[in-house]
């Protein structure tokens, strides 16, 4: 972990990256601002209305703040006529993250942490609206980077999609990919299923076969391989039993899981059982970097999550 940190630390030196957190009503966000701002690697921007808070801190109130006039016209004209301009001002003033996401559609903050007082999908749904999926992608996803001492792995979808096609699975397994290489890792796709080469069929099944066909025409210069079951994609010696001459020969280190649950439980499992730090979910396939926070988040993680945020925005 410290060395996945010490990496991304080095990378954003002098990098001038700013990274707005909205709910600075919550203390952990607070601390953790107050730690990154004193580190003077990433500047932290805090959206609060409270007076009470450290002089060190940079802050924005959305009731005076001076460019709120040309965030309403920017968002205004992104919705395409969906909001009005007294509607747009109003959600701005009311909705942080709403505020925050438009600081960093027009380029005020090169990325943004919420999520430690809001849903995920009060913070997922302005950065659909406003920042929108890149080009060729039609949904965002949430992978974890997994560390154990040397070990780093990246598990996807696990926070967005439920119930993934196999079009979905495919592009989550490209962006994972690029997620991957963003942390350091020579990505090994593995597209995970309950079947290893046609050792069970079904639905389930082809649904994974598709995808790993669907992802290698649009990576063909990335290894994916699938469907493998997990002990396939990880250990060596069974890969050569059930998927000889596989792409991914039992040294997987990024997981395309089939179904939200399927991702989320596995995580879970490593974190819990494996001991796993799991930092994330990692947001994938936006224009600019917005990640999700847990509610039962801590300070720590609100501050490694805002690092993460900031090496995405770098690359």
């Amino acid at each position: 972990m410290a060395d996945l940190f010490h990496e991304i630390k080095h990378k954003l030196s002098g990098a001038n990256i700013s990274i707005v957190l909205p709910e600075g009503t919550d203390e952990r966000v607070l601390d953790a601002a107050e730690k990154l701002q004193a580190e003077g690697i990433i500047q932290p921007i805090v959206i609060s209305s409270s007076e009470n808070l450290p002089k060190s801190l940079t802050v924005i109130d959305p009731k005076t703040y001076e460019g709120m006039d040309d965030l309403v016209s920017a968002f205004v004209e992104r919705r395409k006529g969906k909001v009005t301009e007294i509607e747009a001002r109003a959600l701005l003033l009311k909705d942080v993250n709403y505020f925050a996401t438009m600081l960093v559609y027009t380029g005020r903050a090169s990325g943004l942490v919420s999520g430690a007082a809001h849903t995920t999908a009060e913070t997922v749904r302005p950065a659909l609206q406003i920042i929108k999926t890149k080009p060729g992608i039609t949904k965002t996803s949430g992978a974890f980077i997994m560390v154990k001492d040397e070990l780093r792995y990246i598990f996807a979808d696990c926070a967005i999609t439920i119930a993934p096609t196999s079009e979905d699975l495919a592009e989550i397994a490209v962006e994972s990919a690029k997620t991957a290489t963003a942390f350091g890792i020579k990505p090994k796709v593995a597209m995970l299923s309950f079947s290893t080469k046609g050792s069970a069929q079904s639905e389930e099944t082809e649904k994974v076969v598709k995808a790993t066909k669907l992802a290698k025409e649009l990576a063909p210069y990335i290894a994916i391989e699938g469907e493998l079951q997990f002990d396939a994609s990880i250990v060596p010696t069974i890969a050569v039993k059930k998927a000889p001459g596989a792409d991914v020969q039992g040294d997987a280190n990024v997981f395309v899981f089939p179904s939200l649950e399927a991702g989320n439980i596995g995580y879970k499992i490593a974190e819990r059982l494996g001991g796993f730090e799991a930092i994330g979910p990692i947001l994938q396939g936006l224009n600019a970097p917005i990640n999700d926070l847990s509610r039962g988040c801590s300070v720590e993680d609100v501050y490694k999550l805002v690092y993460i945020t900031a090496a995405q925005a770098l690359e």
